[in-house]
């Protein structure tokens, strides 16, 4: 897919790797709606991008991905203003061991709420376009993070429920694909505030950091370019892309059907 004058919609848009993923989308000439709660840290990303790219590239739908009502209203009005829908990023997330339940809501609910409404914007089969979805997984949904079991489980059920919703958008001919992005650990505000979000298991605070310090620290920049692989791609569907400084491979699963 070639990503000029594709309309994007972005969860978790405005701070962190949300924030490289539209520049990314932008500058390789789609427009991007921004779906965020964090309105000020929006607004403040929207007058730098409307400077850089024009008023008419860029939308901000100030939206809680725990909210039905308001995703389904902010991918609607994506839609009208900008004429449709052709990719979907669902990357809004949390890390906080303590509000378990708030995980799991805005981790995985949120991205198998978000997928679903992507679906019916750009299945064929209801008159979409096609497209593409890319959901924000992690190294935890590919292995353990012991100081951090809800968001390791959370980020497991973003893989799992990614590929098999990309056999089942394949299969049912929506010309759909879906794939997950499984950074390691990223330089943001998530990852800066997680000793302090840990919890039960804040005495693991010293393990997590050897974690840290064993794989390394990428930027929200090397997570955006892998993002860009994803959806350019025709080939790729289903796939889980694991991204570390050390380098980025595709995931290989047994095959259990």
């Amino acid at each position: 897919m070639a990503l000029n004058g594709k309309i994007a919609v972005v969860t978790g848009a405005a701070m962190g790797i949300g924030k490289a993923m539209v520049e990314i989308l932008l500058q390789n000439g789609a427009k991007v709606a921004l779906l965020d709660v964090n309105e000020t840290a929006a607004k403040n990303l929207m007058e730098a991008l409307e400077k850089q790219y024009g008023q008419e590239r860029t939308l901000f739908l100030k939206c809680n991905v725990e909210s039905e009502e308001q995703i389904k209203a902010a991918f609607q009005k994506t839609a009208e203003t900008f004429g449709g829908i052709d990719i979907v990023c669902n990357n809004a997330g949390i890390l906080n061991e303590s509000a378990w339940e708030k995980t799991v809501s805005i981790n995985l609910v949120g991205v198998i709420r978000g997928t679903y409404l992507a679906q019916e914007h750009m299945s064929k089969l209801s008159g979409g376009r096609g497209g593409v979805i890319v959901n924000t997984a992690s190294l935890a949904g590919l292995g353990p993070l012991l100081t951090c079991p809800v968001y390791t489980a959370t980020k497991h059920g973003v893989v799992g429920f990614t590929r098999a919703v990309a056999a089942a958008s394949a299969a049912s001919g929506y010309g759909v694909r879906v794939n997950a992005l499984c950074p390691g650990v990223v330089q943001t505000e998530l990852f800066t505030a997680f000793p302090s979000k840990l919890g039960q298991y804040s005495h693991l605070a010293d393990a997590g950091q050897k974690i840290v310090d064993n794989i390394g620290v990428l930027t929200v920049a090397e997570v955006a370019e892998s993002l860009l692989e994803l959806l350019t791609d025709e080939t790729k569907n289903g796939e889980a892309l694991l991204i570390l400084p050390k380098g980025k491979e595709y995931v290989t699963f047994p095959s259990l059907v």
